[in-house]
C-alpha cells in the first residue's frame, strides 16, 4: 500500500486521521453490520431502529430531519422494519395523518443487543486511556459536527454538554 503522502503529494493533508476514522466507523458499524444480516437488514435499518429505540414516539419527519434522508429512502426501511415486527406506526392522539414510531418488544431486544455490541467496543478502545479521556472524545466528536446543528443534537442524545465551553 503506497504511502499516504506519496499518493497525492501532499504531506499536509491529515490522511492518517481521515482513514482512522473510516475504519474505526467501519469496525464500530461492523460488529452490529453482523446481527442486521442475519434480518437481512443493513445499516439503514440500524439508524432507523436506533433513533426510533431512544425516541419513543418519534414523528416519521422528525426522523428524517434526524437521518438526513429522503422520505423515500426511510419509507423503503421503515416498511420492512414494521413488516419485520421491529418496528410499529401509530396514528397521532391530535391529529391521526402524524405516523408516530415505536420498537416493538422484539425491536426493543434487538436495539439493545446491537447497542450493547457498540458499548463493548467503546470500552475496548477506551482501556489503557487517561482518566478524562472520555470527555475528551466527546468534545472532539461534538467539534466534528456542524456547529450549526450541535444544539439540536446534544438535546437529541440527551448530554449536558455546556456548547459555551465549546
Amino acid at each position: 500500500m503506497p504511502d499516504s503522502g506519496e499518493a497525492t503529494g501532499d504531506d499536509a493533508l491529515p490522511y492518517d486521521l481521515v482513514e482512522l476514522l473510516f475504519f474505526a466507523y467501519r469496525d464500530f458499524t461492523g460488529d452490529p453490520d453482523e446481527v442486521l444480516a442475519k434480518f437481512e437488514f443493513g445499516r439503514a435499518h440500524h439508524r432507523v431502529l436506533h433513533f426510533v429505540e431512544r425516541n419513543p414516539g418519534i414523528m416519521v419527519t422528525d426522523l428524517l430531519g434526524i437521518l438526513g434522508i429522503t422520505k423515500q429512502s426511510l419509507g423503503r426501511v421503515l416498511k420492512q422494519l414494521v413488516d419485520a415486527g421491529i418496528i410499529e406506526q401509530r396514528e397521532g392522539s391530535h391529529d391521526r395523518r402524524q405516523r408516530l414510531l415505536y420498537t416493538t418488544e422484539t425491536g426493543h431486544g434487538l436495539a439493545v443487543d446491537l447497542t450493547r455490541l457498540q458499548q463493548k467496543r467503546l470500552e475496548r478502545a477506551l482501556i489503557g486511556l487517561p482518566d478524562g479521556s472520555e470527555e475528551t472524545i466527546r468534545r472532539f466528536l461534538l467539534q466534528m459536527i456542524d456547529p450549526d446543528a450541535r444544539p439540536d443534537i446534544l438535546k437529541l442524545i440527551r448530554s449536558s454538554f455546556d456548547l459555551r465551553d465549546r
